[in-house]
């Protein structure tokens, strides 16, 4: 395919870190039982007042599909918006955004697997049908004033498919850019990644792709997502998805464990000398409430052992 994308995209040496919440939609949907909407509303609120400025609430997919999230009209529609903060919806197909277009959420997102077989399995639809009913969602969101992100599911590995290319991978990315798509999040859905696998797919993407920001979404199933994340912030990414208490998993992925827990992440980001603007000590009522609701032990390392004593100094002014 002829190179017609003039603009590529630079990584970044900035030391801020933008953290992408994702507890409320990826934690909660592989759920056996429904939370409730209040109970919902009431984490969200949490998490917004802990310096959060992203926070993805729910997906707008049929509720026999995904019935853990079958509120998400009613959800959207009872959360207090706290200014500056970017509240965000997956949305499968245009049923899904005529859906989302009712309620007050800033940001779209689309998702779609660097897999076949994956997408097929998630989706009931070619990788290649999804991208094309893409056109008319992005179309009309971006029409109606709501920004664009999008997922690349399986981009670092599929349990079926086994490999994924780069150069898979960069003509999704470019297809989303072409999309009017302004972030693309490459998803580790299966877990399959490491550090230096992490570091070689974001070293060639920056040097090959269009003009789009570069976020990373790691599940911990392997126990390397701060290890990826690592590798990933030496490369120049800067926008990373995390989940409250390490919540989450895939409907479509036996045995799936959960995303980096959020107060990991910011422990670790602060603790390199990056600025994550979320407030550490906050985020542990919204922890508190989702082990209630949830009644188990969330894979968290943080919330145990608290931050380092000289943390605790600094923020004390000691």
């Amino acid at each position: 395919m002829p190179d017609n994308h003039k603009n590529y995209l630079t990584p970044s040496n900035d030391k801020n870190v933008t953290i992408v919440e994702v507890g409320p939609r990826d934690g909660l949907q592989s759920e056996a039982f429904f939370v409730p909407t209040a109970k919902k509303v009431k984490l969200i609120e949490l998490l917004s007042q802990s310096g959060l400025k992203r926070i993805e609430t729910t997906s707008f997919v049929h509720p026999e599909t995904i019935p853990a999230l079958k509120d998400a009209d009613a959800l959207l529609g009872r959360i207090q918006k706290k200014p500056g903060v970017i509240y965000s919806a997956l949305v499968p197909n245009m049923a899904g955004l005529r859906r989302a277009l009712k309620t007050t959420v800033d940001e779209i997102a689309l998702f779609l697997s660097a897999s076949e077989t994956h997408n097929q399995k998630n989706l009931n639809m070619s990788m290649a049908d999804s991208l094309k009913g893409f056109a008319e969602i992005a179309k009309i969101a971006k029409n109606a004033g709501r920004s664009l992100r999008g997922y690349v599911a399986t981009a670092f590995g599929c349990i079926d498919e086994g490999h994924i290319s780069a150069a898979q991978v960069k003509e999704i990315i470019r297809a989303y850019a072409d999309l009017g798509v302004s972030e693309v999040v490459l998803c580790d859905t299966f877990g399959m990644a490491n550090p230096r696998l992490t570091a070689d797919f974001f070293e060639k993407l920056f040097n090959k792709t269009t003009a789009v920001r570069l976020a990373a979404h790691f599940h911990n199933n392997r126990g390397l997502g701060l290890a990826n994340i690592c590798a990933a912030l030496k490369t120049g990414v800067r926008v990373f998805d995390s989940a409250i208490g390490g919540l989450g998993g895939c409907p479509t992925s036996t045995n799936a464990k959960g995303n980096v827990a959020t107060e990991d992440l910011v422990n670790m980001l602060e603790e390199m000398g990056f600025a994550t603007g979320v407030n550490f000590d906050k985020l542990i009522p919204a922890y508190n409430l989702v082990k209630q609701v949830l009644a188990v032990d969330l894979p968290s390392h943080t919330y145990g052992q608290g931050r380092p004593v000289w943390q605790k100094k600094q923020a004390v002014g000691v």
